[in-house]
């Protein structure tokens, strides 16, 4: 008598370990890629459309029942609250491709990074990322800020910081300011107002544009005579 006996299903080896890193780094890359390509598309999208409410001002909505916001586009903003926006912040603005290394170096002598981050990297910093000091949001800042001067001009820049900049506890934008701080349009602010509004930044919490203590009086004089030497000089020439 023969017996028969049932074929032994074949085991399935496992998968090679060079071959399963391959493949979780090829996802990996992709998923990179998919990154990369999505914060591109926005870039690009964003040098004429305006952005929508960002991360922070969701937050501060949140938290404060909402906000004050009422976008306006350049020519409908002051030139000289471009100058004293400059002024306060990022005197070289014209001068450098997002990062300028001249403060930056001296914040190192100094020990810290205050003082250091530009315009730029304060665009990106409110319209694609997060407020906070994580490694990751430095990181990312780190590629978006040349992306952003590549794609942008130095006028875009400069209208969108003025459109999303806080200069009060839930006041967004110079137009939402000036009509906050001095009921007028920010076509009408005066160079005085101009330099108070810059002087709160960044800060606007800690400051008032109507009823200026003597840090930010002394800030306003600094902030108007900047002004007038950027215009004189030539640094204000690649947004006016």
């Amino acid at each position: 008598m023969v017996v028969k006996t049932k074929p032994k299903k074949a085991v399935a080896s496992p998968e090679p370990k060079p071959a399963l890193m391959k493949r979780v780094a090829r996802w990996g890359l992709r998923g990179a890629a998919g990154i990369v390509g999505f914060f591109a598309l926005w870039v690009v999208l964003f040098s004429f459309l305006n952005p929508p409410v960002n991360i922070y001002q969701l937050q501060e909505s949140a938290r404060l029942g909402g906000v004050q916001r009422d976008w306006v586009s350049w020519d409908e903003i002051a030139p000289v609250m471009g100058r004293s926006a400059v002024a306060a912040e990022d005197a070289n603005f014209c001068l450098h491709w997002g990062f300028d290394m001249t403060a930056i170096r001296a914040a190192v002598a100094q020990g810290g990074n205050r003082g250091a981050s530009t315009i730029t990297q304060q665009v990106v910093k409110n319209v694609f990322l997060w407020h906070g000091r994580s490694w990751l949001r430095k990181a990312m800042e780190a590629v978006l800020t040349p992306a952003v001067e590549l794609v942008w001009s130095k006028q875009r820049i400069l209208e969108v910081y003025l459109n999303v900049a806080e200069f009060d506890e839930g006041v967004f934008g110079v137009q939402a300011a000036a009509r906050h701080y001095f009921n007028v349009d920010a076509r009408d602010l005066s160079a005085l107002q101009a330099a108070r509004l810059a002087s709160v930044l960044p800060d606007p919490k800690g400051r008032n544009a109507a009823k200026p203590g003597p840090f930010v009086r002394r800030k306003t004089a600094q902030v108007i005579s900047g002004a007038e030497t950027i215009k004189a000089d030539g640094r204000s020439a690649c947004f006016e």
